[in-house]
């Protein structure tokens, strides 16, 4: 959500700002349903002092044995002109926000314009694609040849885009969040925590995910939603707090399962577990002051590399271009891992910093002793990193010509010392 002051004040940025991101001009629109709301609101006050007068003057008037039947008259009609008035208020509230809620949050200055990720640009590259000397597989070939991974009997049970793991497999799925939960909590300084999977629908509209993509969600019976992703419940931790800037600032993580619809996927990646109804993830978030949010997004960027760095994954970094960003986002850093059986990189994180555009619609605010006229927090989240696509990097990256999968040296320790998952026994299985 937006500032209606600033953009009173920088109707052409604000503009300017939407045209970026491939958005007509708003401005005119917003201001108008504004200023006739903040009409009303002065006639409401004028109406309410007025029956104010008249109904004291009842009172003196009955003290002096005086008629109030006019007046009182008068008081009825005033009271049902502001009740009406108060209506037509709420309603150009609802109009308003309902523009506003469907605009994503501005660009920052230094993220590059382009319609869509052919526009990305990329920041560094670490570590060099292994030259395979014999046939690289898939993730999905290696799983099925190691007779643990099974897209088949996930089907059966849930449907299309779902799969079981077991054995090795599910172990290894299991090492990585815990090895991610621990680099992050005792080396990157973040707190752990378990947040529930279901929240209500004003958790959502506060991070941006609804009211515009409602149907890439899933939502139960009463009305609770499956999270999309962590950063919901972890940002949604200091909704209708004011923070002191002494307790910023707050960093976040949690592994929890990850539900999307993927109902803009239709044809992509339908092999495989690169885009799955459900997953899980470690996410990062951070709550921040202002000044130091975009410091934050580089620290929370390094962070996610991190991961990737002690599983000597090759990945590169990718500024995001306007058309590609999230619809909360104001600058996103895009890591990428090497993926062999596509011979390209794909996103396993994006690291993105939010301004005050979801704090705002959390009402997270930063107290006014803390000396920033802003009176609100600044958020930021990151995937460090998607557990499943981790995985799938780790068995293409690590793949052996028997079909084998070599352990990165830094999941050892989860994996009990196994050094190389193998076929299934099948008595064992």
């Amino acid at each position: 959500m937006f500032d209606l002051k600033w953009i009173r004040e920088n109707p052409e940025h604000f503009d300017k700002g939407l045209a970026r991101r491939g958005i007509s001009a708003k401005a005119d629109e917003i201001l108008l349903l504004d200023s006739q709301r903040r009409e009303l609101v002065t006639k409401c006050q004028a109406l309410q002092q007025e029956r104010n007068k008249t109904s004291k003057l009842i009172g003196v008037n009955k003290g002096k044995g005086e008629s109030i039947e006019a007046l009182m008259a008068e008081v009825g009609d005033l009271k049902n002109t502001l009740q009406e008035e108060e209506l037509r208020v709420k309603e150009l509230e609802r109009t308003l926000n309902a523009v506003l809620s469907q605009l994503p949050n501005l660009p920052g200055t230094t993220v590059p314009d382009g319609k869509d990720e052919g526009s990305n640009v990329e920041i560094r590259k670490i570590g060099a694609p292994k030259n395979f000397e014999y046939p690289v597989k898939f993730h999905y070939e290696i799983g099925e040849l190691l007779g643990q991974m099974d897209f088949e009997r996930a089907a059966v049970m849930s449907g299309s885009r779902f799969v079981v793991l077991t054995s090795d497999l599910a172990r290894l799925e299991r090492a990585l969040a815990s090895f991610m939960l621990d680099l992050h909590v005792q080396q990157n300084g973040y707190t752990e925590v378990s947040p529930p999977s279901l929240v209500r629908e004003s958790a959502l509209f506060g991070t941006g995910q609804l009211p515009k993509f409602s149907d890439d969600l899933f939502v139960t019976k009463d009305e609770r939603w499956l999270i999309p992703t962590a950063e919901v419940p972890l940002t949604n931790m200091v909704a209708g707090r004011t923070l002191e800037k002494e307790e910023l600032p707050i960093r976040l993580v949690a592994h929890t399962p990850c539900f999307r619809a993927e109902a803009g996927a239709a044809g992509k990646d339908t092999r495989g577990m690169v885009r799955v109804h459900e997953f899980s993830k470690v996410e990062l978030v951070s709550i921040t002051t202002p000044d130091s949010s975009d410091d934050e997004l580089e620290r929370m960027t390094a962070c996610a590399e991190s991961v990737l760095k002690e599983l000597e994954l090759p990945y590169r970094v990718m500024l995001l271009a306007t058309g590609d960003m999230g619809f909360s986002a104001r600058r996103t850093y895009d890591l990428e891992v090497w993926i062999p059986g596509e011979k390209r990189y794909r996103e396993i994180s994006s690291c993105s910093t939010c301004g005050d555009f979801q704090s705002r619609r959390l009402g997270a605010r930063l107290s006014k002793a803390s000396g920033r006229a802003s009176g609100f927090v600044h958020t930021l989240n990151g995937s460090g990193l998607a557990v499943g696509r981790t995985l799938v990097a780790v068995m293409e990256n690590y793949q052996n010509p028997d079909g084998s999968v070599s352990i990165p040296s830094a999941l050892q320790p989860y994996m009990r010392g196994l050094e190389r998952i193998t076929v299934s026994d099948p008595a064992s299985g």
